[in-house]
């Protein structure tokens, strides 16, 4: 995808509206919080990457405040630290959308672009926001990207969805690596892990241990 075709699909994304229930949350949040970014998220990363990350949506006090994914709330945290571990961050840590992080052969989205309230969005949100996700992926694996690293079921079942696939094909469970079928890609691989919120890394669900052995195993694979 080209800078131009870029830009271009990110403020089509920066401008939907296509489900009133999320667009006018995010009014409300604006009202409340008139200098958060209150708009649908884009990604952030390289544009041609090895790996592509995928969450659920934005958080309302991270991404929905700072226009970022994963960028200055608790869910980011883990997330860049171990990015930054494994060389695909230039820091470890995610505060603002001006303070010079870059990712480095990595790009991050979400399934859902728009925060949604209580952090759920409906099915009929995650199969609107499926359109930019697939074309998110497909232009991932023209890229020559081979690792998709989806953070948590929703995330896992939209990247399937996108890529036309059957769930019960590819059961999510914490570090499970599926290989995507050759029709469907080229050479693609689904890497699962639980999501990185605070709930998860508190309750010890997900630790930094268990974190960092996906990434490790994104690594070897990838040098391969």
């Amino acid at each position: 995808m080209t800078d131009v075709s870029l830009h271009a699909f990110d403020q089509a994304i920066l401008n939907c509206q296509q489900c009133p229930r999320l667009s006018s949350f995010l009014q409300t949040v604006k009202d409340q919080y008139p200098d958060y970014h209150a708009r649908p998220v884009i990604a952030f990363g390289e544009v041609a990457p090895k790996l592509l990350i995928v969450g659920l949506a934005p958080g309302m006090h991270g991404a929905n405040r700072t226009g970022r994914p994963f960028t200055g709330d608790f869910a980011g945290i883990l997330l860049y630290q171990t990015l930054h571990k494994f060389g695909f961050a230039t820091r470890n840590d995610s505060i603002s959308a001006d303070d010079g992080l870059q990712l480095v052969d990595c790009r991050i989205t979400n399934a859902v672009k728009c925060l949604p309230p209580e952090n759920k969005p409906i099915p009929m949100e995650i199969r609107q926001c499926n359109q930019y996700l697939s074309i998110e992926i497909n232009q991932f694996v023209q890229g020559g990207g081979t690792a998709v690293l989806v953070l948590g079921t929703v995330a896992h079942q939209a990247v399937l969805m996108s890529l036309q696939l059957k769930a019960k094909n590819y059961p999510f469970a914490h570090g499970a690596v599926h290989a995507v079928p050759s029709s469907s890609s080229n050479g693609l691989r689904l890497y699962d892990s639980y999501h990185c919120s605070r709930y998860n890394t508190q309750t010890k669900r997900l630790t930094a241990e268990m974190f960092a052995q996906v990434f490790a195993q994104i690594v070897a694979d990838i040098k391969k």
